[in-house]
C-alpha cells in the first residue's frame, strides 16, 4: 500500500513539474565557443561593433534601449554596405521627439515597433544566420560605462534559427515605424533636415546617441 502511494505520489510530482515547465522551452544542442563579457567597461559594445562588422548578409535587431553611437555607427556603415539589416524596437521609443526609430528609419533600416507588450524587453542580435549576440546589455552607453550587465556572443546556426524564428514570431505583431514629432503627424519632423536626422555627430539626433 505504502508502495503504490509513493508510486502515485511521484507520478503528481512529475505531472507537477511537467506543467510547470515552459511550454516554449527549447533545447539546442551546442558545439560552439562562447565569448562572455561583462559590464561595466568589459568590452561588450566593442565586441557587438566588430561582429556588426563582420557581416556579410543580414542582421536581425530586437532593442528595448538603442542609444550607443558606436552601434548606431556600425549598423549604418554595414547597411551601406550591402548588409540587410531590420531592427524591432520597445515602444518607449515612441515617447521621445527624437529617438533611435528616427534614426533607424532614416538610414533605410526597416523599423518595427513591438508594442503588444508591457515592455519589449529583448537586446538581441542575429548576424547571418550564425551569430546570435544577448544577454542583459542594453545597446547604450550606460550599459557599457554604468551598469552591471552581461552580454554572450555564440556562433551556431541550429541556435541562430530559433531566435530567428522568435524575431519573426514579434515582427508579426509589430508595426513599421512611421515617425515622430511633436504635432503629431505620421511623416513630418519639424525644423529638422534629414540629414541632420542621420548625423549622430550634430543635428538634433544627437540628444539621444552617446558615444
Amino acid at each position: 500500500m505504502l508502495r503504490r502511494a509513493e508510486k502515485v505520489l511521484a507520478a503528481a510530482v512529475l505531472i507537477f513539474i511537467g506543467l510547470a515547465l515552459p511550454v516554449n522551452a527549447l533545447d539546442v544542442p551546442l558545439n560552439t565557443t562562447a565569448h562572455v563579457y561583462f559590464s561595466p567597461v568589459g568590452g561588450a559594445t566593442g565586441a557587438i561593433v566588430a561582429e556588426i562588422g563582420r557581416a556579410r548578409s543580414e542582421i536581425l535587431v530586437q532593442a528595448y534601449s538603442f542609444t550607443s553611437k558606436q552601434i548606431a555607427d556600425a549598423l549604418v556603415k554595414a547597411r551601406k554596405a550591402g548588409v540587410n539589416i531590420a531592427i524591432i524596437l520597445d515602444k518607449s521609443n515612441l515617447s521621445d521627439q527624437y529617438n533611435a526609430g528616427i534614426f533607424t528609419s532614416n538610414a533605410g533600416i526597416p523599423t518595427y515597433i513591438d508594442s503588444l507588450h508591457n515592455i519589449a524587453h529583448n537586446k538581441v542580435m542575429i548576424i547571418d544566420r550564425e551569430t546570435v549576440i544577448t544577454g542583459s546589455f542594453n545597446f547604450t552607453r550606460s550599459a557599457e560605462f554604468e551598469n552591471a550587465e552581461n552580454l554572450i556572443i555564440l556562433k551556431s546556426r541550429e541556435l541562430a534559427n530559433v531566435y530567428i524564428a522568435n524575431w519573426n514570431l514579434h515582427r508579426q505583431h509589430s508595426e513599421e515605424y512611421k515617425g515622430q514629432h511633436s504635432d503629431g503627424q505620421k511623416g513630418k519632423h519639424r525644423g529638422n533636415s534629414k540629414q541632420d536626422r542621420l548625423d549622430i555627430d550634430k543635428g538634433p539626433i544627437n540628444r539621444i546617441f552617446k558615444n
